[in-house]
């Protein structure tokens, strides 16, 4: 045990003293080499997610440092807005990563705690449809909604608002000019199911598991501002409420995310 080896099988009889003791030990052994595995891969998860944060704010942190002195350096009066926008453009990102930096510790370190409560569908689709309506008119993107108003599902709001949220923030960010977002709500047996349905660019099979990992993004849409971390919250969320996230998509033919969560 001192050397972080488990103990073998007990030696010899089993019903006598040495063997009931070693039969303990051997048990604590393999209750301390479980702990030891435990504590390595929080080591490593927390070493992943160090590794994650520093590649994440690199990027702003030095673009801003450069607008920074081509301001210093800039005479012209028009040039230093123009670099003042730029550098609250990268301002902003940084922020936005760092608000769901603390969203995602938060969920994981399990400071947050869900309030589940019986709640009308329709307010918590609003209060998630409200952020993105003006991302989506700037597009011409029409977003309409199927669902019985007088659904109500035991829930937490605000949570599972966020998470419809980031799925609708990346249907809007996705999908072209003039596209769609049609949102189903339909009541199951035992679950019931939120479909988020865009006209989008759509997910290749092999990326479909991918995407809901922490700041995974696809590889043809760096150019699209994002950090990879809405749809990973999104499950994480849902998980927490002992539900599931599915999703269907075809490259070019748009991408649909099912949203399942239990009716008790």
């Amino acid at each position: 045990m001192l050397k972080n080896e488990e103990l073998e099988e007990v030696p010899g009889e089993k019903d006598d003293l040495w063997g009931k003791m070693y039969g303990r030990l051997a048990r604590l052994s393999r209750l301390y080499a479980n702990k030891n595995q435990e504590i390595l891969e929080e080591k490593n998860t927390l070493k992943e997610l160090v590794s994650d944060i520093s590649h994440q704010t690199k990027t702003p942190i030095a673009n801003i440092k450069l607008y920074l002195e081509m301001i210093e350096e800039e005479t012209d009066a028009a040039r230093k807005q123009e670099y003042l926008q730029k550098m609250n453009g990268q301002v902003d990102k940084l922020d936005f990563l760092l608000q769901s930096m603390v969203k995602m510790s938060r969920l994981e370190t399990g400071t947050i705690k869900i309030q589940k409560q019986k709640t009308p569908v329709a307010d918590t689709l609003a209060m998630a449809i409200s952020d993105v309506v003006a991302k989506a008119e700037k597009k011409n993107i029409a977003i309409d909604v199927q669902y019985d108003e007088h659904l109500e599902l035991i829930h937490d709001k605000k949570w599972t608002a966020e998470a419809i949220f980031n799925i609708l923030d990346n249907a809007v960010k996705y999908t072209e000019e003039g596209g769609r977002i049609h949102i189903l709500v339909c009541c199951q047996e035992i679950f019931t199911k939120i479909s988020i349905a865009d006209t989008g660019k759509g997910i290749a099979p092999e990326r479909q598991a991918a995407v809901f990992t922490r700041f995974y993004r696809e590889p043809e849409v760096h150019n699209k501002e994002g950090i990879g971390i809405g749809l990973y919250l999104a499950r994480e969320i849902i998980t927490l409420q002992n539900g599931y996230i599915e999703l269907q998509s075809e490259p070019g033919q748009g991408s649909t995310f099912m949203i399942y969560l239990p009716n008790g």
